[in-house]
């Protein structure tokens, strides 16, 4: 398992890192949606063929079966050339620490970056304890139906797709940081619609879910593709390992303050305060000129190392 995170920390950031050098920048937004969609389709699709394969064999056959998917994909990148990005901020020979103060620097440069990375891990330590605690909801409210807790997730793995699906095709707001905002807010939206749910308002409950994918697909999908297009390519790995490192450590503690909340004033309540953080988050960032004008602006820090 360690060396399973290792590996993921070292692919993910190198992966979107690697896109923008591939893909076209107008068609960022796109490549980004198709990822939304693929996305979408496994949340729907794995649960039921991981328990198709624990059905069927043996579970070294289950994990020889995630070994061979993760070969396809190396043997993919191979015949893939993803050319090396050419050094405009970075200049000499780097290290582990200079990387570290280098990411947080190059942020810190740029305000409407900086603004916008707060409010959005403000956001994720509210929302991913409600998000999380979802089946504790679905046991409270819903009766403990399993079935119940199977709708609302493959409800909003359709969502994400059905995002995926429209931003293929249309790409968002010209100005992406409308799109954004957007998203988040169709997300804040539903999120308080969901805690809404009840039995007999379950069909307000799968709604809700559809919604918060597909505003997470708004949302998503454009802010990747905003720092795939602005950020210098040399500099993207290091933000891009910043930004997962900051949802890492945030997530956890606001699970270990939500949980214990959530048995004061119950998972609904949960819901409905990651809702507000989500809407709370959009009117900030509307009255913020450095958010809403960031794609006019560019952190011009240039290290010797």
């Amino acid at each position: 398992m360690v060396a399973r995170a290792v590996g993921g920390i070292f692919q993910f950031p190198a992966m979107y890192a690697s896109i923008p050098m591939i893909v076209p920048e107008k068609y960022l937004t796109r490549a980004a949606g198709l990822d939304q969609i693929l996305g979408g389709v496994v949340n729907i699709a794995a649960p039921p063929a991981g328990a198709l394969l624990l059905e069927t064999l043996p579970m070294y056959g289950v994990l020889a079966v995630d070994i061979g998917t993760a070969m396809i994909a190396v043997v993919c990148v191979f015949v893939i050339a993803i050319p090396k990005p050419a050094q405009t901020t970075l200049i000499g020979h780097s290290s582990v620490m200079g990387d570290m103060v280098q990411g947080f620097s190059y942020i810190w440069s740029w305000r409407g970056l900086t603004i916008i990375l707060g409010l959005v891990t403000l956001a994720h330590f509210f929302t991913t304890p409600a998000f999380v605690l979802l089946p504790v909801f679905v046991t409270e409210h819903l009766e403990s139906n399993v079935l119940r807790l199977g709708w609302l997730s493959s409800a909003f793995g359709i969502g994400i797709i059905a995002g995926g699906l429209v931003l293929g095709a249309w790409g968002g707001f010209k100005r992406r940081i409308i799109t954004i905002l957007t998203g988040i807010t169709i997300a804040g939206i539903a999120t308080i619609g969901l805690g809404f749910t009840t039995v007999s308002l379950f069909f307000l409950g799968i709604v809700s879910s559809f919604m918060i994918g597909f505003g997470f697909s708004l949302c998503d999908a454009p802010f990747m593709a905003f720092l795939q297009s602005s950020v210098d390519k040399d500099m993207q790995g290091r933000i891009f390992s910043l930004i997962g490192s900051i949802n890492a450590a945030v997530s956890p503690i606001g699970l270990a303050i939500a949980g214990p909340v959530a048995d004061v004033i119950g998972t609904r309540y949960l819901l409905y305060v990651a809702g507000i953080a989500f809407i709370l988050v959009v009117v900030t960032s509307i009255f913020i000129p450095s958010v809403m004008n960031i794609e006019q602006q560019t952190s011009n820090q240039t290290y010797d190392e």
